[in-house]
């Protein structure tokens, strides 16, 4: 026997006892539900890693063929040898691609601590192997039933040797060895051969249905000739009354070895669609980044004086979200996802108040501020790490409840890595091409494989996620005609490369010993003993975690690309006869705000066309503008000269405005014009206002001056409201903001990935955990009741402690805490004095002070 199997480990703590640093940090870096709390040593580490929610969380995160090979191993005898598990995935022709990629596959699963033991006794670990092996209350997915042991468990002995005799097999003492002869045989290719020759036709077709699954089938009381015929040799082995399985030994025969169908060692390339230029492609997404910014301001706006109204519930109401698609001019899916961003990148919130509505934020007022490419970039990294996912608006949750933009329930935490995955994806395409959807869902699926997923494939929440990836990236100018855009590639900045690095495109298998981590695995791939190192690499579909200072310099270096596609805000519109003005692009802001007040939006697009009313210019004298102000400013920002028709409608309005004067009385009209009031006294439409006269210049109402102000305007007059004091109250939008509110926490998936600092105290801390539990002692005198602490009188234990200090030794001692707690520690005692020990302790790697009066023995260690 080689010296390895003498030091083969003889369980999962054992294995990882065996591994170096490094190797342990990438096992909790790859699963950090292990880490939360830090284990307090190695056995604990691995009596986590076994448990169910770990297992399955682990599972979850392997590739199709790493989970492939799991399953493999689930119906291989254990333990397995390399062989025979390299025989289940290649079947009995061998498959070079499989050879090649199996090597990588096995480390992945040792690394994740799904599998321990060297090439010759492969161990899947045991909750694993229950999650996947075939059971009939969740069928294997392989599509193999149960060994013939584990069928034949509950039969007859007398019916056991019925079914050996049957088969050709001499009858044996007990029905253990008969299910081994039956195995044996099963297993035998050359003699199931023989005895499959023999077979009548319509038993090989029942054999050829069950073959790959599902096992199970239903038989008669009297079942036909060609079914007795594979009853009486075992070959269909009876489970319940009328059904029958085909046992996994068989099945493998038939399937020549292969325990998968289609085996999928590498990952599905990323097809590529239509190509366009760089430079198109760059000058497309920077449009759309601009569209994006011009939304999320005019939403922002429209909510500006206070948005809608929270519902009891928390969200938008139908209605709401309706309104505020049409004041956008798109899809409500679109304004859900607009208003999901504002909401992500901390632009808008509910202002808490009594009468709870959505409003901005301060944080809006300080990114209109920003340049444009700065605003995109916060925008653009908000989306790209937000959990929300607004393609879920109007969906139904688990209770049956509709789902509404900004209220519960939206939280995804798998959208932030499928979007980060999708983008890198397309980043591996030549810049300018753009990926064939279906293909790209297609290489998630293989990274991140279903199980037990209740929709089907390509309806599942990923598929739907990454399809939302695309069209939300296309939206914000991320990628421009669906390929990704420069800006969009420094967006992902390291992250990018570091998955690309860590995924299946460079850890796919080629045949190569590049490929599986081992320099012999193209030579000798299937070869037991041959030491298959732990590979490190990260999971294809874990976006790299970049700090806050990373994340900061990718969305830079982004802004600083995009910075010059953006097209430069003028200073001038174009003023037409038919009272509209068109602004050839985006204009600067204190234009914009003055002409978006002067005048209505009537069309968006490249060019955007206001239009001047008799309302429009009367908001803009209310606001306190006088009609040569109005003059003047469309003389300065016009290119054109001001139309005779758009100068006179500036006069008109100005000359009413303010004629008629409105206060409080409740209200009162007032006007120096008697003729003008005896006008509206006999003017039909005024008997909802219930006018009088009050004098010859002033009519009063018994309604608020808001309503008779809006009563006036209706009937064509423009009157004005007046103060106290009888001035010209000047009325403009008053911009409602919330208290300060934060961006909205994304809901991580699981423990956070720990980071480098974290990972080494941790594996610092486990290692002196273990050695404190594996240490070898002394015999030492009597043990605590109940315990295995050691117990010595108090004098030892001061002697002791003072030796320890003079040889600097390490001793194991037994520690009652402040709360009662028992303990047990190793450590190197430094100072004794004054009833406390100073030591290291090797337990929690720090030196730390200790009362002697709560030692409740020492002992020294073993030499060994």
């Amino acid at each position: 026997m080689s010296p390895e199997a003498h030091s083969a480990p003889r369980s999962l703590a054992e294995a990882l006892r065996a591994r170096d640093d490094a190797s342990l940090a990438a096992l909790l870096r790859s699963r950090p539900d292990l880490i939360t709390p830090v284990p307090t040593d190695l056995t604990q580490l691995a009596t986590r890693a076994g448990t169910r929610a770990s297992v399955l969380r682990a599972l979850e995160r392997l590739d199709r063929f790493a989970l492939q090979t799991a399953e493999a191993l689930a119906v291989a005898p254990d333990p397995a040898s390399y062989a025979t598990l390299l025989g289940l995935m290649a079947g009995d022709a061998g498959d070079e691609q499989v050879a090649g990629a199996l090597p990588r596959a096995v480390a992945t699963l040792r690394e994740q601590a799904l599998v321990w033991g060297g090439d010759d006794r492969l161990r899947l670990v045991r909750t694993a192997r229950e999650l996947l092996a075939p059971a009939p209350q969740h069928p294997s997915p392989t599509g193999l039933g149960p060994s013939v042991q584990e069928a034949t468990a509950g039969m007859s002995p007398g019916r056991i040797q019925e079914i050996v005799t049957s088969a050709g097999l001499p009858s044996t003492h007990d029905s253990v060895s008969a299910a081994a002869a039956l195995t044996a045989l099963f297993s035998h290719r050359k003699k199931m051969a023989k005895l499959l020759a023999g077979a009548p036709e319509a038993a090989r077709e029942v054999l050829s249905r069950l073959v790959w699954g599902p096992p199970y089938g239903q038989v008669t009381a009297d079942p036909a000739a060609h079914l007795r015929w594979l009853l009486d040799r075992g070959l269909l082995l009876p489970t319940a009354p009328g059904t029958v399985v085909l046992p996994r030994e068989v099945a493998l025969h038939l399937r020549e070895g292969r325990a998968h169908r289609a085996p999928e060692p590498l990952p599905p390339a990323v097809a590529p669609g239509a190509a366009h230029s760089r430079q198109v492609v760059d000058a497309t997404a920077a449009g759309q980044a601009y569209t994006a910014l011009a939304t999320v301001e005019e939403l922002l706006k429209d909510w500006d004086e206070g948005g809608p109204a929270v519902l009891r519930a928390g969200g938008l109401s139908v209605r709401d979200l309706k309104r505020t698609a049409v004041a956008l001019d798109v899809s409500e899916p679109v304004a859900a996802f607009w208003t999901e961003l504002a909401y992500a990148a901390g632009l808008i919130a509910s202002d808490g108040e009594a009468d709870e509505r959505y409003a901005a934020t301060p944080a809006y007022d300080e990114w209109l501020e920003m340049p444009p490419a700065v605003r995109w970039g916060l925008l653009a990294q908000a989306w790209l790490t937000a959990t929300r996912a607004p393609g879920l608006v109007g969906g139904r949750d688990a209770k049956d409840r509709t789902l509404s933009a900004l209220g519960p329930g939206l939280d995804r935490s798998a959208a932030p890595e499928v979007r980060h995955r999708v983008l890198v994806l397309l980043a591996g395409l030549p810049q300018g091409t753009a990926p064939d959807a279906g293909s790209v869902l297609e290489r998630l699926h293989w990274e991140r494989p279903l199980r037990g997923a209740e929709r089907p494939e390509g309806d599942d929440l990923r598929s739907r996620l990454a399809r939302w990836a695309l069209s939300e990236a296309e939206l914000l100018g991320v990628t421009g005609r669906g390929a990704l855009s420069g800006h969009g590639r420094a967006l992902l900045g390291a992250a990018a490369d570091a998955s690309a690095a860590g995924g299946p495109k460079s850890g796919a298998a080629t045949g190569s010993g590049a490929a599986s981590g081992s320099a012999s695995a193209s030579a000798e791939p299937a070869g037991p003993g041959d030491k298959l190192p732990v590979h490190h690499h990260r999971a294809p579909d874990r976006p790299a975690t970049l700090s806050a200072a990373e994340r900061a310099a990718a969305t830079a270096a982004a802004v600083r690309l995009l910075a010059p596609l953006l097209p430069e805000p003028l200073d001038h519109v174009l003023l037409q006869a038919d009272l509209t003005a068109v602004a050839p692009g985006p204009l600067r802001r204190p234009l914009a705000d003055t002409l978006g007040v002067l005048a209505d939006v009537e069309s968006k697009g490249g060019a955007t066309v206001y239009r001047f009313t008799p309302a429009s210019v009367r908001r803009a004298l209310d606001a306190g503008r006088t009609a040569a102000d109005l003059h003047a400013f469309l003389t300065e920002h016009s290119r054109t000269p001001v139309p005779q028709p758009l100068a006179y409608l500036i006069d008109d309005v100005a000359r009413r405005h303010g004629h008629l004067r409105v206060g409080a009385a409740s209200a009162y009209v007032r006007c120096d014009d008697d003729a003008l009031l005896n006008e509206i006294l006999a003017d039909k439409r005024a008997a909802a206002l219930r006018l009088r006269r009050l004098a010859p210049t002033v009519l009063a109402a018994p309604v608020d001056p808001a309503a008779l102000l809006e009563g006036l305007r209706t009937m064509g007059y423009a009157p004005a409201a007046e103060s106290a004091e009888g001035d010209v109250l000047i009325t403009r939008a008053h911009a409602h903001r919330t208290p300060p509110r934060t961006a909205p926490e994304p809901v991580p998936d699981g423990p956070p990935p720990p980071d480098t600092t974290l990972l080494s105290a941790a594996v610092r801390a486990i290692r002196a955990g273990d050695l404190a539990a594996t240490a070898p002692r002394k015999p030492v005198g009597e043990p605590l009741a109940g315990g295995d602490l050691p117990r010595t009188s108090s004098a030892e234990t001061l002697a002791t402690m003072q030796a320890a200090v003079l040889t600097g030794e390490s001793v194991w001692i037994g520690y009652v805490n402040a709360e009662g707690a028992a303990s047990q520690r190793v450590i190197a005692p430094v100072r004794v004095e004054g009833g406390f020990v100073t030591a290291y302790d090797h337990t929690a790697d720090e030196v730390r002070t200790y009362p002697l009066h709560r030692v409740t023995g020492v002992a020294e260690l073993a030499d060994d």
